[in-house]
């Protein structure tokens, strides 16, 4: 099969993958796609729940015909027993595949290169890092759980062209259009739990669910940052930002306030940065406050900026933090 092919499938794999962020807790989203004679016979991405795992999705569907075929995977199949079933590894190898073309290594000590060398070992071609960045950024929220110890946090601001979030009495429904904040609504239903301080809760009682059409039960559980007294139960409440940090969750998304935005920043917490930019002036706005900056050198080089994105009049800017 072809690089072409490879990019191709790959990005097939990718695109399942997607589906499932946001669902898959404790387990990231992984998707496959198995290909025969150029022809694609099975696909899978992680169950909600983290089980099964996309291979196992991948060659049930595949049955029979997944001897002899190309499996592409976004990352390296494990190679632990479950008490629920076999590594992936295994059953790749169980089903006769002849190569396996994996997106990303798998950094979990479970696995950590012993999947690709138990295919290896079975006589089946492997290929690495195909579509590698991609797949990074897509299992952002397992690898900085494995590799930071922390949860991958986004920090989505809506902001003006000179800057604001709110203006100067704190108001900021609404900066940006329908169509920003319908993707604001998206990047809810890929976190595990979505986060304001306890400020912005007081001010503004959000409801902080999904309102698209088709994706409601994609709410994710909502957290609070600072005092707990009064919070609904079903409220996961987080007195400081170690408390935040030591959440289990993959994804975190913040939406506020400027208090612990800054807060996040200044700690070098922000994973992701999200503006959601309007073609609007404030003036005298609100904007983050003091995120310990000594020197102007300091600020630089510390993002990696994606391409825009423009919806309807906003633009959305997105940021990735380099480490």
């Amino acid at each position: 099969m072809s690089a072409p092919d490879d990019w191709r499938f790959t990005g097939a794999a990718l695109a399942l993958a997607s589906r499932g962020i946001g669902t898959t807790f404790p387990n990231p989203s992984v998707g496959c796609v198995i290909v025969n004679s150029g022809r694609v016979i099975g696909r899978g991405w992680t169950q909600p729940g983290g089980r099964p795992h996309a291979e196992a999705v991948a060659l049930a569907e595949a049955g029979e015909a997944a001897r002899g075929a190309t499996a592409f995977v976004t990352l390296e199949p494990c190679a632990h027993v479950s008490p629920r079933g076999p590594s992936c590894a295994d059953s790749l190898i169980a089903a006769g595949v002849a190569r396996v073309v994996i997106a990303v290594h798998d950094p979990d000590p479970r696995t950590d290169g012993d999947g690709v060398a138990r295919l290896r070992a079975a006589g089946i071609a492997v290929t690495t890092g195909v579509r590698d960045a991609e797949a990074e950024q897509q299992l952002a929220g397992f690898l900085t759980r494995l590799k930071l110890g922390r949860p991958n946090i986004t920090l989505k601001l809506a902001v003006s062209l000179d800057g604001a979030i709110a203006m100067a009495d704190g108001r900021s429904q609404w900066i940006t259009g329908e169509r920003a904040r319908a993707a604001a609504h998206l990047e809810r239903a890929r976190a595990d739990v979505i986060v304001v301080g306890r400020g912005t809760w007081d001010a503004d009682h959000p409801r902080l669910d999904v309102r698209l059409p088709g994706l409601e039960s994609r709410s994710p559980r909502i957290g609070v940052v600072g005092r707990g007294d009064g919070l609904p139960d079903h409220v996961s409440h987080f007195p400081d930002l170690a408390a935040l940090t030591a959440d289990p969750a993959l994804f975190i998304l913040i939406e506020g306030g400027m208090g612990l935005a800054s807060s996040l920043a200044a700690a070098d917490l922000v994973d992701t940065l999200i503006l959601m930019r309007a073609p609007i002036l404030i003036g005298a706005g609100r904007t983050l406050g003091d995120i310990g900056l000594a020197d102007l050198a300091q600020a630089h080089g510390r993002w990696r900026a994606e391409p825009i994105v423009t919806l309807g009049a906003d633009r959305i800017e997105r940021f990735i933090r380099t480490r």
